[in-house]
């Protein structure tokens, strides 16, 4: 079994391709109702959905590189507004946290080898 995409609510496509492609993502489906992107690297993708009805999305969307600090500055240049700025956290991730224009919560990080085997990595 392989995960195949996450997909986020987000109120203005536009402004929400435009948002991800700023981070870096190459846009591969656009609709005025759906959007579907690959990642810079790997095989992995993620998708847009259009909601007219108000939302709450509680999920955390994480997106690795190994040069964080770099990438974080980059678009912090281009204007990017982070919440967090990259900070080791107590389960030895280092992650900037940030939200799209639809307020979902993304999380940029690199935490190498601890990424699938941390210290506590059940047998």
């Amino acid at each position: 079994m392989n995960l195949n995409q996450v997909t986020l609510p987000v109120t203005n496509m536009n402004e929400a391709v435009e948002f991800y492609q700023l981070l870096g993502f190459t846009l591969i489906v656009d609709t005025p109702h759906y959007a579907r992107f690959e990642c810079p690297e790997g095989s992995s993708t993620f998708s847009l959905s259009h909601e007219t009805d108000a939302f709450n999305n509680g999920a955390t969307i994480y997106f690795e590189h190994e040069d964080l600090e770099a990438w974080v500055t980059e678009l912090t240049d281009k204007g990017v507004c982070f919440t967090q700025m990259p900070t080791l956290e107590r389960y030895l991730w280092k992650e900037a946290v940030l939200h799209d224009p639809s307020g979902n919560q993304i999380k940029l990080y690199w935490a190498g080898e601890n990424r699938l085997n941390p210290p506590w990595r059940v047998n």
